[in-house]
């Protein structure tokens, strides 16, 4: 990290709230007129060029657009924009056999990407890999690597966004480990530690689906089954840093036991390892998840009936989150929605029978996400940390 890039992360953290806003909107919603940004949060135009004017003269706002990029019919007005690479973000990723990690610009843009197998979980170990993949992709960044300002980690399971504690994950068996401040102990850049699935819904939020949609939930099926939350124009992220954990709703038989050691969750029964534990018993063999869909596809009916409790019990669990917080849109995403043929069917219909009344309008979309994907989410969550304090 550069002084310049130093410089730039105090402005930003020693930011008042009305001026943290004006950026987050510029950053959000580039190209777009003074007039529009203080429309949209709420201040005076005066608020806004007070705002503007440390953050251009800092090279982290541009104002030297064409005129005619956004304004009123008739009225030439000069557009404001973030500079895409005034500051560098990393996002990892941290899945139970491997790290994925990226740099980004500040509009979560991908620069580099790079991928490290895991051989074991233990956390020392998970902790050097991630030091080692920020090192790598620093190495790749070149000369950008000196606007390396801040570093995104997401993990499946409880964890606590202001600690950086990860409370409890059953997918990598941890509990209680400190990864934020063993990581502060090693890299320099600002560190953000999140939930994997709380992290993929702030991207969507400021980067992605988000934008326009006032109200929407993430649903993702895979190794977990998780959701995020993003309501009246926040990401939910609950007092303690627990929120949207519908994988853990006891929505099934307590005979399913769950990796977390609780009975009767969502979980149990429609992760991609419950699945698969299923099929491999029906089979008296292991059975790998392609091989599994092949034979549902192909009609087997063990596969069949795996895949279609697991759909029932999703879309069970997604008409509680619609019954309960009514978003207009809900994504459903992860590694397994490539096999979501399978899941649709039991999942809608499930879905249908359980949802309330008029919250039934709510808008279900498959969107598939990749691991790189995940990892952007990672990013997102430094970027909005470092901006919003």
């Amino acid at each position: 990290m550069n002084d310049e890039t130093r410089s730039r992360t105090a402005l930003l953290r020693a930011s008042s709230d009305a001026s943290a806003r004006v950026f987050t909107t510029i950053l959000t919603r580039s190209p777009i007129s003074r007039i529009d940004v203080a429309r949209s949060i709420g201040v005076s135009q005066a608020a806004v060029t007070k705002a503007v004017n440390p953050l251009i003269a800092a090279g982290l706002v541009d104002d030297t657009l064409d005129s005619t990029l956004t304004g009123m019919p008739g009225r030439p007005v000069s557009p404001v924009a973030v500079v895409p690479d005034a500051m560098v973000a990393i996002g990892v990723k941290v899945n139970s056999d491997e790290l994925v990690g990226v740099a980004t610009d500040l509009t979560n843009r991908t620069i580099v990407s790079e991928r490290m197998p895991l051989a074991t979980r233990e956390p020392a170990a998970v902790i050097d890999a991630v030091v080692a993949i920020c090192s790598d992709l620093e190495e790749q960044l070149g000369p950008l690597a000196a606007r390396l300002a801040c570093v995104g980690v997401s993990v499946s399971g409880d964890v606590d966004t202001e600690t950086g504690v990860v409370r409890d994950s059953a997918i990598m068996g941890w509990r209680s480990v400190d990864l934020g401040a063993a990581l502060s102990e090693r890299l320099t850049p600002r560190i953000v530690v999140d939930n994997d699935v709380r992290a993929l819904t702030i991207g969507e939020h400021w980067f992605g689906v988000g934008l326009g949609t006032s109200s929407f939930a993430i649903v993702t099926i895979g190794r977990g089954v998780g959701s995020g939350l993003h309501l009246n124009g926040e990401v939910v992220e609950g007092a303690y840093g627990v929120a949207g954990e519908i994988g853990h709703l006891p929505l099934t038989s307590r005979d399913h036991v769950c990796p977390c050691g609780r009975r009767g969750c969502v979980e149990a029964v429609a992760s991609t390892g419950a699945i698969l534990a299923a099929v491999s018993a029906a089979h008296g063999r292991t059975v790998e998840l392609d091989e599994a869909v092949a034979l549902a596809r192909a009609g087997d009916p063990a596969s069949r009936e795996s895949f279609r409790e697991a759909g029932a019990v999703i879309g069970t669990a997604i008409a509680s989150v619609v019954n309960m917080v009514g978003p207009e849109l809900v994504i459903i995403g992860g590694e397994a929605v490539s096999a979501f043929d399978l899941f649709e069917e039991p999942l809608l219909g499930s879905y249908g029978e359980h949802v309330f009344a008029s919250a039934d309008r709510c808008r279900i979309a498959v969107r598939p996400h990749t691991f790189e994907d995940w990892a952007r989410g990672a990013a997102a969550t430094a970027i909005r940390s470092l901006v919003t304090n």
